[in-house]
């Protein structure tokens, strides 16, 4: 059984779980310090959720961030991953369910994200889910 919770603090296991799974997610960027966790826990704008598995094991994460802007109240699902021995159980719709439920709340109208075509499953997810890809460009531009 797997359940979700919204982080409210920071602890030696959620540090330890955020260095399992970042690698999972991205070879590029380094697991956040205990700190910088702090700081989006703290953050009006992000709602961090994890997946527990019954006996407690963090085994998927997912960033909720929400802001206004002049044309209303946007969301964004970012840096969802769920642990290798986890996937294929359901944890990736379980997390997304329930952003979709608190962006619902909180009265945004649309929620957007990003996947890369190489990540064959969680694309196939979210068209499921209802997620419709959009004639966008996106843009990067990175600091040196």
């Amino acid at each position: 059984m797997i359940t979700i919770h919204e982080v409210t603090e920071v602890d030696r296991q959620l540090i330890d779980a955020f260095a399992r799974l970042i690698p999972q997610l991205s070879s590029s960027s380094p697991a956040p310090t205990a700190d910088q966790l702090q700081s989006l826990v703290d953050s009006d704008a992000s709602t961090i959720l994890i997946a527990r598995s019954a006996d407690g094991t963090i085994v998927g994460s997912m960033t909720l961030v929400m802001f206004a802007i002049p044309t209303g109240l946007r969301a964004w699902i970012e840096d969802v991953v769920v642990d290798g021995d986890a996937r294929g159980m359901g944890v990736g719709q379980i997390i997304n369910d329930r952003a979709l439920e608190i962006a619902r709340e909180a009265g945004v109208t649309t929620v957007d994200l990003t996947s890369r075509p190489s990540r064959e499953a969680a694309n196939r997810l979210y068209q499921r889910m209802g997620f419709v890809a959009r004639e966008t460009n996106v843009y990067r531009y990175t600091f040196d």
